[in-house]
């Protein structure tokens, strides 16, 4: 797998002597690498930039592929062709099927016209609240191609949620279908549509040509605004451009994925999360077949899936992962999944036992598990495992080829061995643009601790092995008596408890310490609650954490608010658990795990 990576390729095609030394040279010499990357990848332009990148107005505020010409849809489908599958789908209902490069781009034509015939075009704001499926890459991409911009949104949104960012946006229209199923339960998207919008447009473009020409656009122009998921507060729009977010997920993929043309990739993801464009747009451009399914994904839904579709990489998030292991090894084994090269994972941090029971039951001891963390507004990874690197459980290798990561204290020195705030000291290609209409809101949210620092919002530790850890978002920090706590590290060793499938913990405020632990843990079939059980976990993290860290209380409860990614809305636990006003819930995949945590506390 080494000899054969795409990794390997580049540092020995560019002359370097070893992987360390391309990822020195990679966060030094940034025009350097970006440029290599580009050409890599075989990003064809219009019109030639002069420069890869402009420093000139900050290093916060870069230019990149200066006075160059380029819509990314040109690099994605005009210029393949072929009959080799592009997408594969499936739904809940077994209903499937392909699209070749051919078949995508003639689709993608159709709807472009299509659009331009509801006068539609270059800069106009077009949202997309669908499901994953081929109808939704394909309007993806239409969109794109006639120098609109795209603005996904979660297929789990609610009107009020969906009007507030078109309207923040200043969209001219939202694509929708009439519907999808859950659980066998009929959601009614157009309606839910038409409440938030008059602008709504259903799927009808069959008999449109398919031939279309794609809009002339500069390479740095804004293809894509899409917001964050609200877990921390109100959304914010990160500006995404044709040279930008495309090209970071390709690099993403090619580099710490190792993904391959003869590759079939499949990602649980939803449109709405930054998860599905980058599938789409790593997937194309690197020449691959992507999969994608609209459904839930119980039982062994997902590892026949896998088997159906002969998926050689599958992504995951850690959540889905331990919920499936609750099922037990059988289901996994019931199916044929030898094609499998190696897993992809995201969304939260993982805590060792599920994180060996995917490595050992579904990969059978083999297969590598590429963790992978960064955010909507980087476009993808600061950190992620690759194939050359040794792997620990929950782990990283390190930073991405190309991010200059670093972990500091709270003076911004670096540090090692520690917790401390996971910051960037360099620019890179997929760096949001900043966020729509208010570029004071991103300069203060990401530039304003430190001068010339990204500041991530993340705790991250390196160990003496090199190894990296995420471990939470900083702003969910828990702090005991002037002692910092990360959630990540209470809920790890909660579900490492054989009676635990999932956990939450929080910070509840107190006079004396200033805050609290609160626990929120769901428990395994044929586990049952009790005070007995409730003693032993509080015990178990006494054990774990230090007596100045027990727990003020630890409840049970049969559901935890996540987002459709599985991120846990902590944010939410807190308000719900002290009966707070719940502020932006949109991004809340299970609203009835709000009424679980109340009943519980």
């Amino acid at each position: 797998m080494i000899a054969q990576s795409n990794l390997q390729h580049f540092i020995t095609r560019h002359g370097l002597a070893s992987y360390d030394e391309l990822l020195h040279r990679a966060s030094t010499d940034v025009a350097w690498f970006w440029d290599a990357v580009l050409k890599e990848l075989d990003v064809q332009f219009s019109r030639p930039y002069s420069k890869v990148v402009d420093l000139a107005n900050s290093i916060a505020l870069p230019a990149w592929c200066v006075d160059g010409e380029m819509n990314i849809v040109h690099n994605l489908l005009d210029k393949r062709s072929g009959p080799k599958v592009a997408v594969r789908w499936e739904r809940e209902n077994g209903q499937s099927g392909t699209l070749t490069y051919d078949e995508l781009r003639a689709e993608v034509n159709r709807a472009a016209t299509f659009l331009r015939l509801r006068g539609l075009g270059r800069g106009d704001v077009v949202g997309v609240f669908m499901p994953l499926t081929a109808d939704c890459v394909v309007a993806m991409l239409a969109i794109i191609k006639i120098g609109g911009i795209f603005l996904p949104l979660f297929s789990g949104f609610g009107a009020q949620a969906i009007a507030s960012r078109l309207h923040d946006a200043g969209a001219k229209a939202l694509i929708t279908v009439t519907g999808t199923y859950r659980r066998g339960q009929f959601v009614n998207m157009e309606a839910i549509a038409r409440e938030a919008t008059p602008n709504v447009i259903l799927p009808d473009w069959q008999d449109q040509p398919a031939e279309a020409v794609t809009e002339p656009t500069g390479a740095d122009e804004p293809m894509m605004l899409i917001y964050t998921s609200g877990t921390t507060g109100k959304p914010k729009g990160a500006v995404h451009t044709h040279c930008g977010f495309p090209i970071k997920a390709a690099q993403d993929m090619l580099h710490g994925l190792d993904l391959h043309p003869d590759e079939t990739l499949f990602w649980v993801t939803d449109i709405g999360w930054m998860m599905g464009p980058w599938l789409i747009f790593g997937t194309l451009l690197l020449g691959g077949t992507m999969m994608i399914y609209d459904g839930a994904l119980d039982d062994d839904r997902l590892w026949a899936l896998c088997d159906r579709h002969q998926v050689t990489t599958l992504g995951v998030s850690p959540t889905l992962i331990r919920a499936l292991a609750r099922l037990g090894d059988e289901p996994v084994r019931k199916h044929d999944l030898s094609a499998l090269r190696k897993f992809g994972s995201t969304g939260e941090p993982w805590n060792p036992a599920p994180w060996l029971w995917l490595f050992q039951v579904v990969g059978g001891g083999k297969l590598p598990i590429i963790n992978y963390s960064g955010g909507t507004e980087t476009s993808g990874g600061i950190v992620m495992g690759n194939v050359l690197s040794p792997l620990k459980p929950c782990a990283f290798a390190g930073p991405v080829v190309g991010m200059a990561a670093d972990v500091v204290n709270e003076r911004g020195e670096s540090v090692r061995g520690e917790v401390g705030e996971l910051v960037i000291r360099q620019p890179w290609i997929g760096m949001t643009r900043g966020f729509w209409n208010d570029r004071q809101r991103y300069l203060d949210t990401y530039w304003s601790r430190w001068p010339d620092v990204w500041v991530h919002g993340d705790w991250a530790a390196v160990d003496a092995d090199g190894q990296w850890y995420i471990l939470g978002r900083s702003d969910d920090t828990i702090k005991v008596a002037g002692k910092r706590l990360g959630p990540a590290e209470v809920e790890s060793i909660l579900v490492a408890h054989p009676a635990v499938s999932e956990a939450a913990a929080i910070g509840a405020p107190d006079e004396l310490k200033g805050e609290v632990l609160v626990c929120f843990c769901v428990l395994k079939p044929g586990h049952p609650a009790s005070a007995a059980l409730r003693d032993e976990l509080k015990n178990l993290l006494v054990a774990s954490l230090g007596k100045p860290l027990q727990p003020k209380d630890l409840k049970f409860t049969r559901d935890i608010p996540k987002t459709r990614n599985a991120k846990i809305m902590r944010r939410l636990v807190r308000a719900a658990y002290l009966g707070e006003e719940l502020k932006d819930t949109s991004a809340l995949e299970n609203r009835t795990a709000l009424d679980a945590i109340r009943q519980a506390s």
